[in-house]
């Protein structure tokens, strides 16, 4: 039976729904906005979504990002010296609202959105067209409350999995995440890997078994094989991101779009080659 679309569902949860029903795994690349600059953000966002994006993960930029490797943090400074704020990415998102029909999904740690005042982040992220927000230091005793204030304006707040999670604390995310499901596929900060931990592969059973929500896997993921390794384990979608932060890094302000698209397209092709 084909998954129909629903009032109720959100724009993540509609997504996922036409990809399962073209039976498509979600490419879903990371990138920190503000690096090297907000402008240059602006065109890569347009450039992965016409090169196969389905979804796209984009940082605020923090100075004590913990969860991140050193490509990911030296990218976050580097979008702080170039004067990257919360305002200024929602302003960046507001003004592509017309052109990005893909869902885009807010990587921030907890602090600056309560700086900024969490419930007026929410208004104005929602109002430019944010469609769900990710916070990694945020716990789950925690995530009850902001979930709903997430939801009450029409996002998805999208809770993590780790491989070191109890498996009764595992359900219980798992239940209460919006949207999918990001499981973390190593121990440890974001970062290229040489190869995929299998693992995963029973960490997505697990979760498959508790809830038929989305599962979407990241950190580590950087190469077509480890997409096709994922999609073969049954998940729903992949994240990508130090591998697109470094090829930003790597390349000159003349040729980063081109570059960072066409890394999207090969990606693209791997998420595609296996469903």
């Amino acid at each position: 039976m084909k998954i129909t679309k629903n009032e109720s569902l959100s724009k993540v949860d509609e997504k996922f729904c036409e990809l399962k029903n073209n039976k498509k795994l979600a490419l879903m690349p990371f990138i920190m906005a503000g690096d090297p600059s907000i402008e240059i953000t602006s065109e890569i966002l347009l450039k992965l979504q016409e090169n196969g994006a389905d979804l796209i993960e984009l940082g605020i930029p923090y100075s004590d990002p913990l969860a991140d490797g050193p490509v990911i943090q030296v990218a976050a400074s580097r979008a702080l010296r170039s004067g990257t704020s919360p305002r200024k990415v929602i302003q960046l998102i507001k003004s592509l609202k017309d052109k990005l029909n893909i869902p885009i999904i807010l990587f921030s740690y907890l602090n600056p959105l309560l700086c900024f005042g969490f419930e007026k982040f929410c208004d104005m992220a929602s109002s430019a067209g944010v469609s769900g927000l990710i916070v990694p230091d945020l716990p789950l005793e925690e995530a009850y409350k902001f979930s709903k204030i997430v939801s009450n304006h029409s996002m998805d707040l999208i809770l993590l999995v780790a491989p070191t999670t109890p498996f009764e604390r595992m359900r219980k995310i798992s239940n209460h995440t919006k949207g999918f499901t990001y499981l973390v596929s190593v121990t440890g900060v974001t970062g290229e890997r040489n190869k995929m931990e299998n693992r995963v592969e029973n960490l997505i059973a697990k979760l498959k078994g508790v809830n038929s929500k989305p599962i979407a896997v990241g950190f580590g993921i950087s190469t077509p094989e480890h997409v096709n390794k994922v999609c073969e384990w049954g998940a729903d979608g992949v994240i990508i991101g130090s591998a697109f932060v470094k090829r930003i890094s790597s390349s000159s302000e003349k040729d980063v779009v081109d570059h960072v698209g066409e890394f999207c397209k090969e990606m693209r092709l791997a998420a595609d080659q296996k469903k």
